[in-house]
């Protein structure tokens, strides 16, 4: 009778160590795995935004096309990045543009900042504008670059150097088919010019 007390005993003692480490592993097993769960999920979280952020700024990127008159254009930037709501803008900094023009003529563009639409292929230079055609340099703040409506427009503090003689503006609008340049004087209709007639 006593051996089949100790008996009982060993086996109540067994099933309890045994029912509390169940307990056990069951309650802090699943916690650890929980928390390591969220920790995993929190990394993957913090790689993905990183990544996103990474992907999203491009370094040294190059565009080519082809324009609405069949021009074609190089387009450089040494950093640039999307438009969050608008993908197909893309902002750029330290920007270089040429067009190869189909009678065999290059313009140069360059600028701090710019702004190219790879959709309607539009392009806008800002801060430090200069442009370099046949022999005469341009300094401005502004251009654009309407593919659709195949213009350059330049504008704000403009300035040409040639070695004809040199103008101060406030716009120029340089027709790309026709090879036209207006310029316009909007502060008192005057245009400042230096030119040398030979």
């Amino acid at each position: 009778m006593i051996e089949r007390k100790k008996r009982l005993r060993f086996i109540q003692l067994t099933l309890l160590i045994v029912g509390v480490l169940i307990i056990y592993f069951v309650y802090y097993g699943n916690k650890s795995s929980d928390e390591a769960k969220l920790v995993s999920q929190s990394t993957k979280k913090n790689i993905k935004e990183d990544k996103t952020e990474n992907t999203d700024v491009f370094f040294n990127i190059e565009y080519t096309g082809l324009d609405m008159n069949g021009n074609r254009y190089l387009l450089k930037s040494k950093e640039a990045y999307l438009d969050e709501l608008k993908p197909e803008i893309i902002y750029m900094t330290d920007v270089n543009a040429t067009f190869y023009f189909k009678d065999d003529t290059v313009l140069y563009v360059s600028s701090d900042k710019g702004v190219y639409n790879n959709k309607s292929l539009d392009m806008n230079f800002e801060q430090n504008v200069k442009a370099n055609y046949l022999k005469s340099q341009l300094f401005a703040e502004k251009a654009d670059y309407s593919n659709s409506k195949s213009y350059l427009s330049i504008y704000k503090n403009v300035k040409i150097n040639d070695e004809r003689g040199n103008l101060s503006a406030d716009k120029l609008l340089f027709d790309i088919t026709k090879k036209k340049l207006d310029i316009t004087s909007f502060n008192n209709g005057n245009i400042d010019a230096n030119v040398n007639l030979k």
